[in-house]
């Protein structure tokens, strides 16, 4: 192979696709508030699809504890309001969450262990102007898991001159196997979409069937607090 092929052929895989990452979820106390959780700069997830050249343009924050997990984002650099449509879920802008509460990464298809979650900063009621939060099935999955109650996940956003600012709640009822305390470890993905922007992914961008293949998906530890 030439060296001119050898290049063209890296461009074509993704350079975070020849790693397995393993990051951690720090304990923190979540409690809602009418402005959503606030989380400390040591919850900021690592911008990891920058390895592939994937767009940045969101603080991303996740933290848990015995209650569930929550999340807090800023997204910035919009000129645009965000698309959202509560009837268009999986083509809407907003914040998309992958968990495998068993992080079973050898399997293809997701299990009745693994969620994908989904909080929008905008697109609910009669002038879509409401935030939302839902839990949205999985394509190809073996089996779903159980389902939610209407209203269990939380959701606040707030809109800024560039962008948003989202913060979010899953309890541990809404996560079919949640249990840190035998299992601290799990399946995890994360991706910011946006139209104008483009996809902020944890690592893998949308190339890969990132979307339905937990092998594809990274580890994460929740670390237990002192």
């Amino acid at each position: 192979m030439t060296d001119e092929a050898s290049e063209a052929t890296a461009r074509l895989i993704d350079p975070s696709f020849l790693f397995r990452f393993e990051l951690e979820i720090p304990h923190v106390p979540l409690q809602w508030k009418a402005a959503g959780v606030s989380l400390p700069e040591s919850c900021r997830l690592p911008d990891l699809g920058q390895l592939g050249e994937h767009p940045s343009f969101a603080d991303v924050r996740i933290g848990w504890d015995e209650t569930g997990i929550g999340i807090a984002v800023i997204v910035s650099g919009k000129s645009s309001v965000p698309w959202c449509r509560e009837t268009r879920l999986e083509d809407s802008d907003g914040v998309h969450l992958w968990i495998d509460t068993r992080c079973s990464p050898n399997i293809h298809r997701a299990t009745g262990f693994c969620h994908r979650f989904l909080f929008m900063p905008a697109g609910g009621g009669p002038s879509r102007d409401k935030p939302v939060a839902s839990l949205v099935p999985i394509q190809r999955a073996r089996a779903n898991p159980k389902p939610i109650k209407p209203g269990s996940l939380k959701v606040m956003a707030i809109a800024r001159h560039d962008g948003y600012k989202l913060s979010g709640f899953i309890p541990a009822a809404a996560m079919t196997g949640f249990d840190p305390s035998s299992q601290s470890r799990l399946g995890f993905f994360c991706s910011v979409v946006d139209r104008e922007l483009g996809w902020q992914t944890l690592s893998l961008g949308p190339e890969y069937p990132v979307a339905d293949d937990p092998s594809l998906w990274c580890q994460a530890v929740l670390k237990q607090g002192e």
